[in-house]
């Protein structure tokens, strides 16, 4: 593990041989997002979820004029379990003169400051904002918003346990695109009276580059077979060493630093007694490392926080 590595040894860019793999807008997020449209005169203020790890990639920049307009909006970045807390001023500078109420939040975790917070800064916004048709309404309405799979439907539960001790409104689950539609008011919390609309994670229609593509990839917002996981394993590869963060060493027992994805893939397959067995040209049995099981592996470690507290936007800040 004592091998010198240094910039220079490593990929400065990533190809991506077939771009089209990132092109994934199905049509249920189209109707979604005309739906979400439809409920606005009935909202008050937007939460935007979004991951911590990719503060400054992959948000749908389209929100801003079909979704949240004029209306009071707060940015949440969610998972901050998986980042380096050191970070977060950097990302707060970085995002202060586009968005002035950042929020950053575990929903894994009761005591959440952030998750505190929330609601009192909701209020805050809302009375201090044109409510047009609902100025004479009793209640509050947010709408939540965001990609798939940031954790829209979590923050949602983190909320009710915390204000009415209640437990999950909405399901969680690890696949990007549980929440199919527009639903109905949530109840929040009762003093003051909050409810929330669940939506559907939306991505943008069009992918700005590549890199920001497989970020969404990497962080699971994009299901992994639509983008492949040994292309996302082979960009996290890449990611990792072009960062200096060399921990993959450690957590698959690598002797040295590599940028062949190759060679990681078969020495984790091996590591993990995972082979295919196949028949060969002369149609005899042979042993090959399952690549495809690997890559999985070594996402998941990823996605884990096993490889450590990373901010895939760190050069964007």
């Amino acid at each position: 593990m004592s091998q010198k590595v240094t910039p220079d040894t490593f990929r400065s860019v990533f190809k991506l041989v077939d771009k089209d793999v990132l092109r994934w807008f199905p049509g249920h997020m189209g109707r979604g997002l005309k739906r979400m449209q439809q409920k606005l005169r009935s909202v008050d203020c937007i939460i935007e979820v979004h991951d911590a790890r990719i503060p400054i990639s992959g948000r749908n920049t389209d929100f801003k004029y079909t979704i949240s307009g004029i209306k009071p909006h707060i940015l949440v970045l969610n998972k901050i379990d998986l980042i380096d807390k050191k970070l977060i001023p950097k990302i707060q500078e970085r995002l202060k003169d586009e968005y002035q109420n950042v929020v950053f939040t575990n929903c894994k975790d009761q005591k959440c400051k952030g998750v505190k917070k929330l609601f009192p800064l909701a209020k805050d916004l809302i009375q201090k904002s044109d409510r047009y048709n609902r100025a004479d309404a009793e209640d509050n309405c947010m709408m939540i918003i965001g990609v798939p799979n940031v954790g829209k439907s979590s923050l949602i539960n983190a909320l009710r346990i915390k204000n009415l001790n209640k437990g999950n409104a909405t399901h969680v689950g690890a696949t990007p695109g549980i929440t199919r539609s527009v639903l109905h008011k949530i109840k929040m919390c009762e003093d003051p009276l909050f409810y929330m609309l669940d939506t559907p994670g939306i991505l943008t229609p069009k992918i700005e580059n590549a890199e920001v593509g497989l970020k969404l990839a990497l962080c699971n917002t994009i299901q992994d077979h639509l983008v492949g996981e040994t292309i996302i394993a082979d960009y996290l590869l890449y990611w990792l060493n072009k960062n200096g963060h060399f921990s993959y060493m450690d957590v698959f027992q690598l002797e040295k630093a590599t940028d062949n994805i190759l060679d990681v893939l078969t020495q984790i397959s091996v590591k993990h007694n995972k082979m295919l067995k196949i028949r060969d040209a002369t149609n005899n049995y042979v042993y090959k490392p399952d690549l495809d099981y690997a890559a999985k592996v070594m996402i998941k470690s990823f996605r884990n926080g096993h490889m450590g507290k990373i901010v895939l936007d760190e050069d964007l800040l």
